[in-house]
């Protein structure tokens, strides 16, 4: 395999197919035409005699030998996106639309923001918090540049921020009733986490019952605090006032979820900065 025929502007394409999910999409975030992105796959699994994606009507994925490009791939064009910017000595400039999931906005976000903004003044950024569905549906749209947000199941796409294991939270000295339903705390369908908690009770054949919704964290945090009911969410980010209940018989583990970015194929400087101050925080955070 000669890696010299790698160009950035196939793993750009590659990226780009593998963050949109589908060639369409793809051709539309690199603003051009869907043969155009289809024949540098083509050529991209030519020179590595390697099937990098799987293929249907609906869908692409990612085969064993496109998950390794993958990681390669990224760290590749970063590297070739911070040597234009130090030898270019040009600030990071441009209008970035950035979605966050509830969890986040109200816990790490502020802290990750204020230190991009330190180091990237001229960068304009709007940022939109919603539930982790609407802001897949808002990237898809075109709406959104890049997003974090859990893991929606059956979709690969997105970089993994960090993964965890969900916990159930509530006020320190919630009592658990294990002879009466489970009074859930949840966000309005089709949130994440409201399907994980109600498929994990059903499993378990636990009785449930919605005891308060909200479209925001704020309100299901304060209807803990109150001591309403148990509330799914990620330790990692558990709110102020707030503690994790010991899962037992009655009420039982929940599954591991993992926090996805999402952005733009090949990236853009803008883009890939926010992304590196992200998992930079995830790291150590």
């Amino acid at each position: 395999m000669d890696i010299s025929r790698i160009t950035p502007e196939l793993l750009g394409a590659f990226l780009a197919v593998v963050e949109a999910g589908t060639f369409t999409r793809a051709a539309r975030t690199l603003g051009t035409g869907q043969a155009t992105v289809s024949q540098q796959i083509k050529r991209l699994e030519t020179i590595t005699g390697r099937r990098l994606l799987a293929r249907d009507t609906h869908r692409v994925a990612l085969t064993v030998d496109g998950e390794v490009l993958v990681d390669h791939a990224r760290r590749i064009l970063e590297s070739y996106a911070a040597l234009d910017r130090q030898l270019s000595g040009v600030p990071l400039r441009g209008r970035l639309r950035f979605g966050a999931s509830e969890d986040f906005v109200l816990s790490a976000l502020p802290d990750v923001l204020a230190n991009f903004a330190r180091r990237h003044p001229e960068v304009d950024m709007v940022v939109t918090a919603r539930l982790s569905q609407d802001l897949y549906e808002a990237y898809d749209a075109g709406q959104l540049d890049i997003i974090l947000a859990k893991r929606r199941a059956g979709d690969p796409r997105g970089v993994t921020a960090w993964g965890e294991q969900a916990v159930w939270i509530a006020r320190p000295d919630y009592l658990h009733d294990a002879d009466a339903p489970v009074p859930l705390l949840l966000y309005p369908p089709p949130s994440v986490t409201r399907a994980m908690a109600i498929a994990t009770l059903d499993a378990s054949r636990r009785a449930w019952r919605v005891a308060f919704t909200s479209a925001s964290l704020s309100g299901l945090t304060a209807a803990a605090r109150a001591g309403l009911g148990v509330l799914p969410h990620s330790l990692r980010l558990l709110p102020t006032g707030l503690a994790r209940v010991a899962a037992d018989a009655t009420l039982p583990d929940l599954p591991h979820m993992e926090f996805v970015i999402i952005g733009p194929g090949g990236g853009t400087p803008v883009s890939d900065a926010l992304t590196k101050a992200i998992l930079q925080w995830a790291s150590v955070g």
